[in-house]
């Protein structure tokens, strides 16, 4: 039955790392995937001979499966009711000692109840929202304004694990290698503009980043690629981008898969990018990130390792738009209103970039 684990009573012993079969649950998206990684690097490091299986999404799975060791169940997003009653038949013959349940949505409960497992692990109650407490029977301890991927170390620590592991560590395919290496052969710095964010609202204006990638240009003589996914409105963007810049730039938006962005970002000097999963990428390929964030708030979903880079207009959007200080607001509001990453001024950016590149080009003569 779908609500079975509803009607089970909480578990009142304290939880163990002896599970050896363990189901992790987080669909999407790639941003939160990618966060997702250092719990799965510090499980294997507190018990190596455990088993872990991860059901996730179709489009998160392509870049996930660099970890050949992690099994991998996928769902169509697209197609819920139909994955739904397919994956009732794939999990009706397995059976896991613990289900650490990481995604709040009805969609993402509504599996965790087909997984059969005696301990179903999931978020404290007052950020078990949209009735995730219903599918769980016990509950990581309760934080309050975390990051995204500190949020998840609460469920190594309900576990008795102490030690965290701050790792990626993604192997990336010859290929994706090779392509990297074909962009960015050579030591020439290179900026990255990844511009568009899979919310529209958290999207910067073109001609910004055409003078971004101008001044990159001009004054550091760095190498500009434009990266990013296939959908119509990114190809609208980086077009748009190409149209309004003075320089050359490369434009590379829908021309490689997520193994190869991750192998072109790990070469790439420095990201530029609004709240999207390539921001996320980059920090786990060890790429540096100036963040746009006006939409969303950067100490919640930024770049976890660049949050000092990051252009941050959370605060005053949340005047300007709600009328509230950021700190009063909910912890998850998003302020996705029309014009708000427009409080981003290009000149905030660049100075970012120049901090950037001075600090960069200081250390390398040290």
């Amino acid at each position: 039955m779908l609500f079975a684990a509803a009607r089970k009573p909480y578990i009142s012993a304290p939880l163990t790392m002896t599970s050896k079969n363990i189901c992790l649950l987080r669909l999407s998206a790639i941003g939160d995937a990618i966060h997702v990684v250092p719990l799965i690097r510090t499980l294997q490091f507190a018990s190596p001979q455990a088993k872990i299986t991860w059901i996730i999404g179709r489009t998160e799975a392509k870049l996930m499966k660099l970890m050949p060791e992690i099994e991998f169940i996928e769902f169509d997003k697209r197609r819920p009711l139909a994955e739904l009653w397919r994956l009732r038949k794939v999990l009706a013959r397995r059976q896991f000692d613990l289900l650490l349940h990481m995604q709040v949505s009805i969609r993402a409960s509504l599996i965790s109840a087909l997984v059969r497992a005696p301990c179903k692990l999931g978020f404290d109650r007052a950020r078990a929202r949209e009735l995730q407490w219903l599918f769980t029977n016990q509950r990581i301890a309760p934080r309050q304004r975390q990051h995204v991927l500190d949020s998840y170390w609460g469920f190594a620590e309900s576990l008795g694990i102490k030690e965290r592991k701050l790792e990626w560590n993604l192997p990336l395919p010859d290929e994706a290698r090779a392509y990297a290496e074909c962009l960015i052969p050579d030591s020439l710095p290179t900026l990255l503009i990844s511009p568009c964010s899979s919310h529209p609202r958290r999207n910067w204006r073109a001609d910004y980043y055409a003078r971004v990638a101008d001044h990159a240009v001009e004054r550091w003589g760095m190498r500009v690629v434009l990266c990013g996914g296939m959908s119509d409105i990114e190809r609208s963007v980086g077009e748009a981008v190409m149209v309004n810049a003075r320089q050359k730039l490369l434009n590379q938006i829908g021309q490689d898969t997520l193994p190869q962005m991750l192998a072109l970002l790990g070469k790439a000097s420095v990201l530029i990018s609004p709240d999207s999963g390539p921001a996320h990428m980059a920090t786990a390929a060890g790429t540096a990130v100036i963040g746009l964030y006006a939409a969303t708030n950067p100490q919640r979903s930024g770049p976890y390792l660049s949050l000092a880079w990051c252009v941050d207009e959370y605060e005053r959007a949340a005047q300007l738009f709600l009328k509230r200080r950021a700190s009063e607001l909910p912890w998850t509001t998003k302020i996705e209103q029309p014009g708000v990453m427009e409080l981003i001024r290009p000149e905030a950016v660049i100075a970012k970039l120049d901090e950037f590149m001075q600090q960069r080009h200081h250390t390398a003569k040290y």
